[in-house]
């Protein structure tokens, strides 16, 4: 059992938890149907930039990467840079924990982030911008490990030339997700709240630091330099506001179901232990010693885990915001469960029954996807199924291949295609299912009209397609958000259905796409994302 005192000091154990982590991930990714913002990131790779207008740049080369490696399109190549880069971080975890605390405590924070879900999924599975900013979080981390705890005790620390390394590490998970300046802040309160770090603030290196910061972010300056900085006012504001709400408010309630939501997606078998050892390590902050390595993660991380629970008073929090935070109190867990090996036993059964019941999760759910075997109704399995399809969420992911084929073996839609001179939909993330569908089979420009655009805002000049033929594709469960098929009629001098393409799983149509042509554009339909609308169209809030 790798979860062994034995195992747990052979020199092979973490090669062999990298290499099994690797395989489930893999398999997840091979059957896991893409979802919205993964298609949707495909398209970054299609129209590389500085940035974009809802993330850096990052994502789009992770996405990428399995893409022009292989020149196939489909959800597992979006995905291998993440198998790659995730397999990356957990070792730089793993280092990190060593540096910080010890090799034990280290091996069993490669353990418990290797199990938990959400990180196995989120950051392990799928291709979203958490994967890059989890590599550069923790390289952030290792570099932070090796220039703060280089010197023992931590009051003879004097800073080096690594802190020029952290800024850029530092800026590199910036060019990931904005979470990165949460991490920058984090550090510096570190710093400013301990005295023998103080003296970076004095430092050459910190100056050197700071302009190398500053140059790896050009990507970022330049693409909003030249966009009316829409990407920080969109995080900033726009992220938060929808059509529905006109006022400010606070619930206090809703506290408790994000964190609950949190504990959820972490497994309660982990988001329990993580939530009470962070407790735990403030608790001890007043009444012991200080303990260096413990205070850094607490500044680290407590900035994403409690700030964003907080703040789930006030707005929707994805649950993924948070992740970051307790990525990095895994290396307290892992030491906490290191510090009592009288409990062995106990957490053997603990980390193995765990991985047991998540596996096994693992497993129902993608069989599910595939083959519907909750399903009702259900043609392919003996019993009629548990769950309705009205009421199956997993329907939401469309099986990429096989609406792919389907539109190839349709005479109607290929001749049509072969025809139009532009594709459109009507929702960005659809969008992203189309282009990953359409994009072996032709390449002619795609674009969104509709309330939510986002980056097709950016990515092709629509005045362009002024007097040419358009094909209009939707799904059934976006038909009539915001614009109908019947909506466009206006903007094309002949509007007419073509076809309809339906998704199957289980002998049952699971999701309908309605496939439209229009005739000579006329005028350009409008494109908005949210506050920002670039054809000067009245604010949708």
């Amino acid at each position: 059992m790798i979860f062994s005192k034995k195992h747990l000091n052979s020199p092979h154990t973490v090669t062999t938890i990298l290499f099994i982590g690797l395989i489930i991930r893999t398999i997840i990714a091979v059957y896991l149907h893409p979802g919205y913002d993964e298609a949707y990131y495909y398209l970054y790779s299609k129209n590389l930039d500085w940035s974009y207008f809802d993330h850096p740049v990052f994502v789009a080369l992770t996405t990428g990467f399995g893409v022009w490696i292989t020149g196939e399109i489909n959800q597992f190549t979006i995905r291998i840079g993440t198998l790659i880069v995730f397999t990356l971080s957990l070792y730089l975890l793993y280092l990190t924990g060593r540096k910080l605390l010890n090799h034990q405590s280290g091996l069993l924070t490669l353990i418990i982030s290797s199990l938990i879900p959400i990180f196995t999924i989120a950051f392990g599975a799928m291709t979203l911008p958490d994967v890059p900013l989890i590599f550069f979080w923790t390289l952030t981390l290792w570099c932070i490990a090796e220039e703060f705890f280089a010197q023992s005790p931590p009051e003879k620390y004097q800073p080096s030339y690594r802190l020029i390394f952290i800024c850029i590490s530092l800026g590199l998970a910036c060019l990931s997700k904005y979470h990165g300046f949460i991490l920058g802040l984090g550090l510096v309160g570190f710093c400013l709240f301990n005295q023998p770090y103080r003296r970076v603030f004095s430092s050459k290196w910190l100056l050197w630091g700071i302009i190398c910061f500053v140059i790896t972010l050009f990507p970022l300056i330049y693409w909003n330099s030249q966009h009316d900085w829409i990407s920080f006012g969109f995080q900033l504001s726009g992220r938060f506001q929808s059509p529905e709400k006109t006022s400010f408010s606070i619930n206090p309630l809703q506290i408790l179901v994000v964190a609950l939501i949190h504990i959820g997606y972490l497994f309660p078998s982990f988001g329990f232990p993580l939530w009470w050892v962070s407790g735990k390590a403030i608790q001890q902050e007043f009444v012991n010693e200080v303990n260096y390595p413990y205070r850094l993660i607490l500044w680290l991380s407590l900035p994403l885990t409690v700030g964003f629970t907080l703040l789930g008073a006030v707005t929707h929090i994805l649950p993924t915001w948070a992740m970051p935070g307790f990525w990095t109190l895994t290396l307290i867990l892992g030491d906490y469960i290191n510090r009592n090996r009288f409990l062995d036993k106990l957490i053997q059964r603990w980390l193995f029954l765990s991985a047991l019941m998540i596996n096994t999760l693992f497993v129902v759910a993608l069989l599910h996807l595939n083959l519907g075997i909750l399903q009702k109704p259900n043609q392919s399995i003996s019993f009629s199924g548990i769950v309705a399809l009205q009421n199956d969420p997993s329907t939401e992911l469309i099986d990429i291949r096989q609406l792919r084929s389907n539109f190839q073996s349709s005479e109607v839609f290929s001749q049509a295609l072969k025809n139009a001179d532009f594709v459109f939909t009507n929702q960005y993330f659809l969008g992203g299912y189309i282009g990953m569908t359409i994009a072996s089979l032709t390449d002619i420009p795609m674009t969104c009209f509709g309330y939510d655009c986002r980056g097709f805002l950016y990515w092709y000049e629509v005045e362009k397609l002024i007097g040419k033929r358009g094909l209009y594709i939707t799904s059934k469960t976006f038909a009539t958000d915001d614009y109908s098929d019947h909506d466009y009629n206006p903007y094309f001098s002949s509007w007419q259905e073509v076809v309809q393409i339906p998704i199957m799983r289980s002998g049952e149509v699971t999701e309908i796409f309605y496939v439209y042509q229009g005739e000579n554009l006329i005028q350009i339909p409008p494109q908005r994302d949210l506050n920002y609308d670039i054809n000067n169209t009245p604010d949708v809030n």
